[in-house]
């Protein structure tokens, strides 16, 4: 019993948790909380990376491992209740595009966040990252957050065979009585369905519950035994681990991609914290946030360290906002879910026989989610609608982050200042727009 006061008392010196007014079975079930809502994570990712040719095995090591790795030192470091994680879209734009369309190799991809990370990190010492954000509308802010969701539900109606490619229309309607589009479906309706009843963790059930369905109806291939659920040995990260390429991404000259991963890290990690801080009390009454510094060092840093363990940018998850809701105040329910993801490596080999198609509802549904800023959108003066708009479309429609960006960007420093405008225009704006010219000619 002394041992335990003595154990409590120092995660409460560590983690402030009287000064919180939290506890430390507070914070262990908020952190329960957080990992039920953020654990399809490890099912989805690999997914994703393996499209983009990374073993799936090794996709599920590094996703588990960095995911455990920058949350634990988000909890200690920064002492915030937020969970992170490879980061839905960014996962998207790096096989689909950069592996995808731009062909590169996934150790080519991988420099590229090796590179986003110093740059990202270099932002945060500097504090240029103020001016950079400042410097973005509001409106361009949110249209980016609305065509990730666009373009991340594309890629999961793709994955879920509700549309398919057609010569004519270049897309259309898929054969819904194919097996795997109708369970894919049925994972849909049922995730929704949870949902919209507010269950904790409705996606990671959606993703078992269609998992299961698919074994039983022998369309997947079901675990045979023991080892086929539990390791008997924890998975590696041996064939991505150290594998980036820096020379390449170096070489390949990748001021767009290495410019997308970096304002698209930017502006989702700030947006995501500002508004889990808020949630969690941790804005002072003058705006400042509490440890905003060290939150977004660590998120550099695991940018950097995700490059090294072979897995797209890391990001603070909305997600963890489960957690707090249920009363997480500190860097403690992080420590736990870190806890939660490394016991979850015992079970890798379940995690790998999780089909495609059942991971793919959970991109739909999470597109759905990002959609919710497009209402605060300010769509009834042209010269803003005009580039939300485009930021929006050309993502799902070139499957490009970064074209989105180009036409947005470009087309906000020309249309306001045709418009009369021009002093809304900043100079970092028409910088990065000129930039973003010179690399649409240099791609052509």
């Amino acid at each position: 019993m002394q041992a335990q006061t003595e154990e409590h008392g120092v995660l409460s010196r560590l983690f402030k948790l009287r000064e919180k007014n939290t506890t430390v079975r507070t914070e262990v079930i908020a952190g329960f909380t957080t990992f039920i809502a953020l654990a399809y994570i490890m099912f989805v990712n690999p997914n994703i990376l393996a499209d983009a040719g990374i073993p799936k095995e090794a996709a599920i090591a590094s996703t588990i491992w960095i995911a455990a790795l920058s949350t634990m030192v988000m909890g200690v470091f920064a002492n915030y209740p937020v969970a992170m994680a490879p980061g839905m879209g960014l996962n998207a734009f790096f096989a689909y595009y950069v592996c995808g369309v731009l062909g590169l190799h996934w150790t080519v991809a991988l420099g590229a966040v090796f590179f986003s990370g110093i740059f990202f990190l270099i932002l945060t010492i500097s504090h240029i990252r103020q001016a950079i954000i400042g410097a973005v509308p509001t409106n361009l802010r949110r249209a980016i957050g609305v065509g990730i969701g666009l373009f991340i539900a594309f890629v999961g109606l793709k994955g879920t065979g509700l549309i398919i490619s057609d010569p004519a229309t270049f897309i259309t309607l898929g054969h819904v009585t194919q097996p795997t589009t109708a369970l894919a479906l049925f994972g849909l309706v049922f995730t929704a369905g949870l949902m919209a009843r507010g269950v904790q963790g409705a996606i990671l059930l959606g993703i078992i519950v269609t998992t299961i369905l698919s074994m039983a109806f022998g369309i997947s291939a079901a675990p045979h035994g023991v080892a086929d659920i539990i390791s008997t040995s924890l998975p590696h990260m041996g064939e991505t681990f150290a594998k980036l390429d820096i020379a390449g991404a170096w070489d390949y000259g990748i001021f767009s991609i290495i410019f997308t991963f970096t304002v698209v890290e930017l502006f989702d990690n700030m947006g995501t914290l500002i508004g889990l801080t808020s949630k969690a009390k941790m804005v002072k009454s003058n705006g400042e946030i509490e440890n905003l510094d060290r939150a977004l060092t660590t998120d550099a840093c695991g940018t950097i360290i995700s490059s090294v363990f072979g897995t797209s940018t890391v990001t603070s998850y909305i997600e963890s906002a489960a957690g707090i809701a249920a009363g997480g105040k500190t860097g403690l329910t992080a420590v736990t879910v870190a806890i939660l993801f490394i016991v979850s490596l015992l079970f890798a080999p379940l995690i790998g026989l999780v089909p495609g198609f059942a991971t793919a509802p959970s991109l739909v549904l999470v597109g759905a989610l990002m959609m919710s800023e497009v209402g605060k959108i300010e769509f009834q003066d042209f010269t803003d609608g005009l580039p939300a708009f485009l930021t929006i479309i050309m993502m799902p429609l070139t499957s490009s982050i970064a074209n989105g960006f180009a036409f947005g960007f470009i087309s906000y420093s020309i249309v306001k200042t045709l418009g009369g405008k021009a002093r809304e225009v900043s100079l970092i704006m028409w910088l990065v727009s000129i930039a973003f010219i010179i690399n649409l000619f240099l791609r052509s």
